[in-house]
């Protein structure tokens, strides 16, 4: 059995339930076991559901589906944790 951690820590301030939402989605859309804690979403299970490339895939899905893709991204942390990390967003001035 294969166990991935989503850190979601920093999409958190979009809403208190956004990281209800995400465990959903990631529940409809993998099949797999998923327990949340906090900040982190863990995914259980076999195969490629829970790979770590197809994970990604899938948190960048509901970021789009929310409307948050323009402000966060999606990124390797440990062996076994993906991180929602918010984009550095740039003044247009400074271009």
């Amino acid at each position: 059995m294969v166990e991935m951690k989503i850190d979601a820590s920093e999409i958190k301030h979009e809403g208190k339930t956004i990281i209800k939402e995400l465990a959903d989605f990631l529940k409809e859309k993998t099949n797999a076991e998923i327990a949340t804690e906090a900040e982190t979403v863990t995914v259980k299970g076999e195969g490629e559901a829970v790979s770590k490339k197809y994970l990604r895939v899938i948190v960048k899905k509901f970021l789009h589906k929310q409307e948050l893709k323009e402000y966060y991204r999606v990124i390797a942390d440990a062996e076994d944790t993906l991180k929602v990390k918010e984009r550095r967003l740039y003044d247009e001035e400074e271009e």
